[in-house]
């Protein structure tokens, strides 16, 4: 009798189980929470928990069940027939996502006038990107230009380097030394390590201030998760990837400690690249037939075996985070996160394979980046409920940033190794607020604070004889930059349909500098500077969802660009044979732009959306000829350069489309395609219509999906229109452009035909693999110094548990 009671409980236990199923993510395989489960009558209904689990235990054999969420389409099955696990695939678009970047609060992203574009960590794994700055040029809106390998400057609507901001948490990593030439200070931020991002296309000067011209780069970093019912919790999420075109090999540890009030997420990876093999060309001015050497002590010239290898692009990269959340109750958040980044040298190849006038020998010999350093220490305090009636919502955030670079060259022959190294210490502290006036009307406003301090330092190094001797910084050493600023944002939604949304910000600007130490390289007309300016701008725009079909936004802003030490301050080398001089006299630029937004959404089968946008920059600082204390050429680093200095010499008219689509061929097929066409001139010192140095030819990506359970099929083109020499700014080099048949530089077009594969082994290991440019094109993005890989095998592999 016993065991027929075991047996009967064993029973009944295993028939308990089999009526409860997992209801997940068919991309992912993530549990969807809240999903709603009934049948045809509705008379029996449940809701899946936080682990996607649900019972049917109700519900009678010969039913038909339904699965269904808001995010995704709906699925059913006959109970009789039902597996364990039920798969939803999401809508194509999803208009009521949430974002953060144009409030700084939680706001529905068709409530919001501007272009935001976002990539969760469901796409970011798919992309499977080895920088942040291929991660934007995977979202096909985003042209990232490169110099060397270890770069990744974004140009976003005719706008790059210090005309974009790239936020990191809220914290702007925008620097008084960001130029306007190509940076790449966002590969410090870890692909890995971010949960999401949010690009605002156009100007976003009220909530962000200086620099946010062209758009905003938001980065999210994985935030630490509490425990929902154990006393503790642990989970890891672990990558290894290789890449066949540069021989990387990627390893990245994350490890999150959650408990009921407190969670801490660790987070550590290291990139190792060798030198990239591009593809296959018969253009000679992307190849490298011959490099520097050393023998004996003196430097030759060494032929290239495989001139489709890029010698000298290698170097490696190490992240390292750690953020800790305290949540003492469900409105109130306190969160510190440290993130630090370093490189090994990066050697920059665009100068490395420049030639001297006779085109028969290098000019360098050594060109480095030094290690590139960034830490930051962020503390944010967000409190979601309050009883004072000038708020509803409060964030407010500390942070501490350190940056550090190095520029080290050694021309070819030469014995003087100079090293220019500069540090910035950078504080700021933010408050936001937000305030529910009424149920129709709302405000958000707030004030912050930035302060940077530089330190730049040079010397030249006698490799001979090992003896060091001073010479001119890049920048005056102690300069000082220092922002103050407050806005407020006005939205008003009268129906369920219209929002209405508006703002002004207001911003002071102070430089303080002593250019004395230089005095003694340079005769300077002055010798110190105290800068101050400011600028008022301001934001309208309304978003109206004429019907479930038809969603409109307009959108009209006002931006600027204060002068930084970079602009004011700097001595450098812009090209060989040019040198870059101080102007204490620079003005803030305006940038005035209207956009007109359409989205079409077709019973989510269909997706097309549209903007159209124009901007107008006033008073625009664009390096030109300039004079100092009568001459118009100087000594520097022993070569006579023309005197070049910024100046508030130009106006830019920049205009553009941008096309998304987004086609439901079947319920495990689609087509997304991104378009993007800017177009812009500007005048220069002469008044003459030139072209402007940012505006990117023709370019997007086009990619057929097919998604069915645990396996993803992406096979996707990548490609870039062609650049006449009448639309390349005079202010790039010719050397990294391709030769017309008159001899002039242009930037040929270019596709590329790529496959990506992503399985799903098991519920917590998947795979990704992809092989990339299949016919092995040779080819440059647009002002790159640097080839892109030939034929790139990439393997990934991802365990999350």
């Amino acid at each position: 009798m016993k065991y027929f009671y075991s047996c009967f409980l064993g029973f009944f236990v295993w028939t308990l189980a089999a009526q409860k199923i997992v209801i997940v993510d068919e991309t992912n395989s993530e549990p969807i929470t809240g999903a709603v489960v009934y049948n045809l009558v509705k008379t029996k209904t449940n809701i899946s928990n936080f682990d996607g689990e649900v019972s049917v235990i109700r519900f009678q054999s010969f039913e038909r069940i339904y699965f269904q969420h808001i995010l995704y389409h709906r699925e059913s099955q006959l109970k009789s027939k039902l597996s364990d696990t039920i798969f939803l695939s999401p809508k194509s678009t999803n208009l009521n996502e949430i974002v953060i970047s144009a409030s700084k609060f939680e706001q529905n992203k068709k409530e919001v006038p501007q272009k935001i574009i976002s990539l969760d960590a469901q796409a970011i794994e798919s992309a499977n990107p080895q920088t942040s700055a291929d991660l934007l040029a995977s979202s096909g809106r985003v042209f990232v230009q490169k110099s060397q390998m270890g770069g990744g400057s974004p140009m976003i609507r005719g706008f790059s380097t210090n005309r974009v901001l790239i936020t990191v948490d809220g914290v702007r990593l925008n620097n008084a030394i960001f130029r306007s030439g190509n940076a790449q200070n966002v590969i410090s931020i870890n692909p890995f390590n971010v949960q999401k991002t949010e690009v605002i296309l156009g100007a976003g000067s009220v909530i962000y201030g200086s620099d946010a011209i062209g758009g905003v780069m938001n980065f999210y970093t994985t935030v630490p998760e509490l425990s929902k019912s154990q006393p503790a919790q642990i989970s890891t999420k672990s990558n290894l990837r290789y890449s066949s075109a540069n021989n990387e090999k990627t390893v990245q540890l994350g490890i999150n400690t959650g408990f009921k009030k407190w969670a801490f997420h660790s987070s550590m990876s290291f990139s190792d690249f060798g030198d990239l093999r591009m593809g296959r060309t018969s253009n000679e001015a992307y190849l490298t037939p011959f490099y520097a050497g050393q023998l004996n002590g003196q430097d030759i010239l060494l032929a290239n075996h495989d001139p489709r290898l890029q010698k000298f692009t290698n170097f490696n990269q190490f992240h390292l985070a750690q953020k800790i959340l305290h949540r003492p109750n469900p409105n109130l958040t306190l969160d510190l996160g440290i993130h630090y980044a370093t490189t090994s040298d990066i050697p920059r190849y665009d100068r490395l394979t420049l030639l001297q006038s006779n085109n028969n020998t290098l000019k360098f010999s050594e060109w480095n980046y030094g290690p590139q350093k960034w830490l930051l220490t962020n503390l944010q305090l967000t409190k979601l409920s309050s009883r004072f009636k000038f708020y509803d919502k409060l964030k407010v955030g500390m942070a501490y940033q350190n940056f550090q670079e190095s520029r080290i060259s050694r021309k070819f022959e030469a014995v003087q190794r100079k090293t220019r190294t500069e540090t910035v210490n950078a504080l700021s502290l933010n408050i936001d607020l937000d305030k529910s006036l009424s149920d129709v009307v709302n405000l958000s406003y707030g004030a912050e604070f930035i302060y940077n301090k530089i330190g730049s330092v040079a010397s030249s190094e006698d490799i001979e004889t090992n003896t060091f001797q001073q010479i001119a910084s890049r920048y005056p050493d102690g300069a000082e930059w220092t922002s103050l600023a407050s806005y407020l944002s006005f939205k008003y939604k009268p129906s369920p349909s219209l929002t209405l949304q508006s703002g002004f910000r207001y911003n002071a600007i102070t430089i303080d500098a002593d250019l004395s130490p230089n005095s003694e390289f340079y005769d300077w007309s002055f010798t110190d500077f105290n800068l101050q300016t400011s600028a008022l701008t301001g934001t309208a725009g309304l978003s109206w969802q004429q019907s479930k079909t038809l969603l409109w936004k307009l959108n009209a802003t006002t931006a600027f660009r204060a002068p930084n030490i970079d602009d004011i301050g700097k001595v450098f080398d812009s090209e060989p044979g040019s040198v870059v001089v101080p102007n204490h006299q620079l003005k803030p630029e305006y940038a005035y732009g209207a956009e007109l937004g359409l989205v079409m959404n077709f019973n989510d089968s269909v997706l097309l959306d549209l903007s159209a946008y124009y901007t107008y920059l006033d008073n625009a600082m664009r390096r030109d000829l300039y004079v100092i204390n009568g001459v118009s050429e100087i000594n520097y680093d022993g070569e006579m350069s023309v005197v070049q200095a910024v100046q508030n010499t130009s106006e830019a008219r920049i205009y553009g489309f941008e096309a998304g689509l987004k086609l439901r061929l079947s319920k495990a097929l689609e087509l997304n395609s991104q378009f993007t066409l800017t177009k812009g001139r500007q005048q220069n010192l002469q008044n003459e219509s030139v072209a402007v140095r940012h505006v990117a030819p023709v370019f997007g990506n086009v990619h057929m999906i097919w998604k069915h359970k645990k396996i993803t099929i992406d096979g996707f083109l990548n490609y870039s229109g062609s650049l006449a020499f009448k639309d390349i700014s005079e202010e790039l080099s010719s050397h990294l452009f391709a030769l017309d048949a008159n001899g002039n530089p242009y930037a040929p077009s270019w596709v590329t035909v790529n496959l990506r594969t992503k399985y799903q082994l098991t519920n917590s290991l998947s795979f990704v693999g992809s092989i990339e440019n299949i016919s092995n094109q040779g080819y440059r993005p647009f002002a790159s110094g640097i080839s892109g890989p030939g034929t790139n095998l990439i393997f990934a592999i991802r365990y999350q548990k």
